[in-house]
């Protein structure tokens, strides 16, 4: 299974980017997938996580009302549309998946079986 994440750049704060993970080698019919994402120096957070079927999303609280998680139409694609960015939002960004997701998984806390190689996002002041 290999996760490639994608979008990560250079951006002033207020500005915009969008993240891509495309994940392949088997299907995630039944799973979720999830963004991370670790400031230096800072230990690795929870972002944003989606359902496979697409019903259910979640944020943490920093990036709410800013972030938004979505599947894109080709199959095993996540999206993270990032607006309004800021300085605090700099940090490596990771994409990861579950294998499988179980009802009643708290979706920023349980371990992710795949992960992906990360993509640079540096907001400016």
């Amino acid at each position: 299974v290999q996760l490639q994440a994608s979008g990560g750049g250079l951006v002033q704060a207020g500005g915009s980017l969008r993240l891509s993970c495309a994940a392949s080698g088997r299907t995630f019919s039944n799973s979720a997938m999830a963004w991370f994402r670790q400031a230096p120096g800072k230990e690795r957070e929870f972002v944003a996580a989606i359902r496979w079927s697409g019903v259910s999303t979640y944020l943490a609280d920093s990036v709410k009302g800013r972030f938004t998680i979505s599947r894109g139409n080709a199959k095993n694609t996540v999206y993270l549309q990032m607006n309004s960015l800021k300085p605090e939002d700099t940090a490596v960004y990771y994409c990861a998946a579950k294998a499988t997701y179980y009802t009643g998984q708290a979706m920023d806390t349980s371990p992710y079986d795949y992960w992906g190689q990360g993509t640079l996002v540096t907001v400016s002041s």
